[in-house]
């Protein structure tokens, strides 16, 4: 890992620095126009979920969302890594039966729910979790109706050379502008392909996502229709007491926000046709949260105040220190 990339985050304790969060990070125009960058934004990135809207939009895009008639709540479920709460898993099913699918369909594997209190809820009622409790089980119904819609069989849709994934690749390097042939390529923990890209080009699709005149012709409706549907219902995204959901519904319309395993986190900005990328060396999600609050306030948000600097409690209550960005790192960001 470079060690040029500068020190983002710090985490304090009893007033003193405890540890240091070191990353990289950048904001382009939707016109290609590097707006801030630190660290190395070339250096290769797996993006993980904070993809997830892409791997959506070939769904979208092939008519799927009006033949099958799949609803808004169903498409913002498609770009989530949720918490398996009940609201999460009732649209879930209702999606799996909307597409004539029984639970074996997902290839997604089984976990308990990211939520604690999801996790407590299900052991109470001595239940077990099934796929639809994955997080990523919104993303696997997207990828089930793209394959449905198309005729394709939906046995194998994760397999990188399944028609549903060569969609998936064809629109991540048409939106994001670069090439996966020959790039590392991994299963993700839910066992869909992801392939690493450099940072910049990650945040090159995001701006264009956040202005989808920009993005190539099949996939701007499908990108509107996405932002609409995840804006209207963050919770859907992630979950309570989530840093996507709850900026999501500070901002409105005005920012749609993906975190991604091993400390990435994006955000496309409509208003301001804007896309952050950000990949922290530490792998941190609290400290790409952190992170992306100092950007987002540098561009003029404004951003519940528990997200900006993270108190840290311990078992009794007591403030035990903070999690804050490094002031100085993000201080050349200027809209202008």
């Amino acid at each position: 890992m470079p060690q040029s990339n500068p020190t983002l985050v710090h985490i304090t304790r009893g007033g003193a620095v405890e540890s240091m969060h070191r990353g990289r990070a950048l904001v382009m125009r939707s016109n290609g126009e590097l707006l801030w960058s630190v660290g190395d934004v070339d250096e290769l990135t797996y993006p993980r979920s904070a993809i997830k809207a892409f791997q959506a939009l070939p769904m979208v895009a092939s008519g799927a969302v009006e033949a099958l008639g799949i609803s808004d709540e169903e498409l913002a479920l498609c770009c989530a890594s949720h918490n398996g709460e009940d609201r999460h898993t009732a649209v879930a099913d209702a999606f799996l039966q909307r597409l004539n699918l029984a639970e074996p369909a997902f290839e997604c594997g089984t976990h308990w729910p990211m939520g604690q209190q999801a996790t407590i809820d299900l052991a109470w009622r001595h239940t077990k979790p099934d796929a639809r409790h994955n997080n990523c089980s919104g993303k696997h119904l997207g990828m089930l109706a793209l394959a449905v819609r198309e005729g394709w069989n939906t046995q194998g849709y994760v397999k990188p050379e399944h028609p549903v994934q060569q969609a998936i690749k064809a629109c991540i390097e048409a939106c994001c502008d670069t090439s996966l042939d020959g790039v590392p390529l991994s299963p993700d923990g839910c066992t869909a392909p992801t392939w690493a890209m450099p940072l910049h080009r990650l945040a090159l699709g995001f701006a264009r996502f956040a202005d989808p005149s920009q993005l190539p012709a099949q996939y701007q409706a499908a990108a509107r229709e996405l932002h609409r549907a995840a804006t209207q219902h963050p919770f859907l995204v992630a979950g309570t007491e989530r840093y996507c959901t709850e900026v999501m519904a500070a901002l409105g319309d005005e920012a749609f926000l993906k975190v991604g395993a091993e400390g990435v986190y994006i955000a496309a900005l409509p208003r301001i046709k804007l896309g952050v990328a950000i990949k922290m060396d530490s792998g941190s999600a609290p400290a790409a949260e952190v992170a992306m609050s100092a950007i987002l306030k540098q561009l003029g948000f404004n951003l519940p105040e528990k997200w900006q600097s993270v108190a840290l409690r311990n078992r009794n209550g007591l403030l035990t220190g903070a999690i804050t960005p490094v002031e100085s790192a993000y201080a050349d960001l200027k809209l202008a």
